[in-house]
């Protein structure tokens, strides 16, 4: 399998900050060390081939990469290897059926870094499922975070089910996104976080 130099075409793009709200952490911005690979390929890219980060435009070596793509490639020598090193993660379509793959989830808990749910469109909530099934049904005790079309009205829900990173689609204001967490200081609902505020009667 050889690598490609990605095009932007190729990537996903967001923020060169993605915004992290850890569990029992606070939340805080840091730099978005991962770029998204499409899985598309240009008529000079290799059919099948991992972008070779590291010598194009970009400085970034870590790459998460469809999880469909992963389904085919897990067992080349070059993609584990990556992997090994911590360079690779996967991202999930809001289609991608991961029950059906639990075995591959399962191994990949010691590869990947990080795992990704993918908004097609910010009305579209079913990849806050995908984040809720990680959680709960998988044990994945690693970041997960929300790309695409990542709007700041869905970060409070985003950490509610499970999410714990945030890129953010480029028109949005981090800033501005940041102090959502700090809004509300009661929880109405049980959450991966903790269970809801109980309310004392006066």
């Amino acid at each position: 399998m050889s690598n490609t130099t990605p095009s932007s075409s190729s990537l996903i793009q967001a923020h060169a900050q993605a915004l992290h709200f850890p569990k029992g952490g606070k939340p805080s911005l840091a730099p978005n060390e991962w770029l998204v690979w499409s899985g598309n390929k240009n008529s000079s890219e290799d059919e099948g081939g991992l972008p070779d980060l590291g010598h194009g435009a970009s400085t970034i070596n870590n790459v998460l990469v469809p999880f469909t793509w992963w389904i085919k490639h897990h067992h080349e020598t070059d993609v584990i290897a990556r992997a090994k090193n911590g360079q690779i993660g996967v991202w999930f379509a809001t289609d991608d059926d991961i029950l059906k793959h639990a075995d591959l989830i399962e191994a990949g808990k010691q590869y990947w870094p990080l795992v990704a749910a993918y908004f097609t469109l910010f009305r579209d909530g079913r990849s806050f499922s995908t984040a809720a099934l990680l959680r709960d049904r998988f044990g994945w005790d690693k970041e997960i975070r929300m790309i695409g079309d990542v709007l700041i009205d869905q970060l409070l829900q985003g950490a509610r089910v499970g999410f714990d990173s945030f890129a953010l689609r480029q028109d949005q204001d981090l800033d501005v996104g940041l102090k959502q967490f700090d809004l509300f200081s009661v929880s109405t609902q049980n959450s991966w976080r903790g269970k809801r505020t109980l309310l004392q009667a006066s």
